[in-house]
């Protein structure tokens, strides 16, 4: 294996670890979302500009928060 590949996926992995904190915003942000989509439905899609747009920009933002999270928790170490 290059020391090269090694070293980035050592150094990827180590730059994704999320803080308490960092973990606690984006869950914060992911719950906003949800209630903003909640909101949405709420509402005649013709009486909104891009309804479809917005919906989907909200789903990406809720996506890719979901995979920070998957990918900001600590490793499991193998026995």
């Amino acid at each position: 294996m290059p020391i090269f590949g090694m070293w980035k996926r050592t150094a990827a992995r180590t730059l994704m670890l999320l803080s308490k904190l960092e973990r606690e915003v984006i869950t914060d942000s992911m719950l906003k979302i949800q209630s903003i989509q909640a909101s949405l439905n709420q509402i005649d899609e013709t009486k909104l500009l891009d309804s479809e747009e917005i919906q989907s920009c909200l789903r990406t933002a809720n996506k890719n928060f979901r995979a920070a999270l998957r990918a900001g928790l600590p490793q499991k170490k193998q026995k």
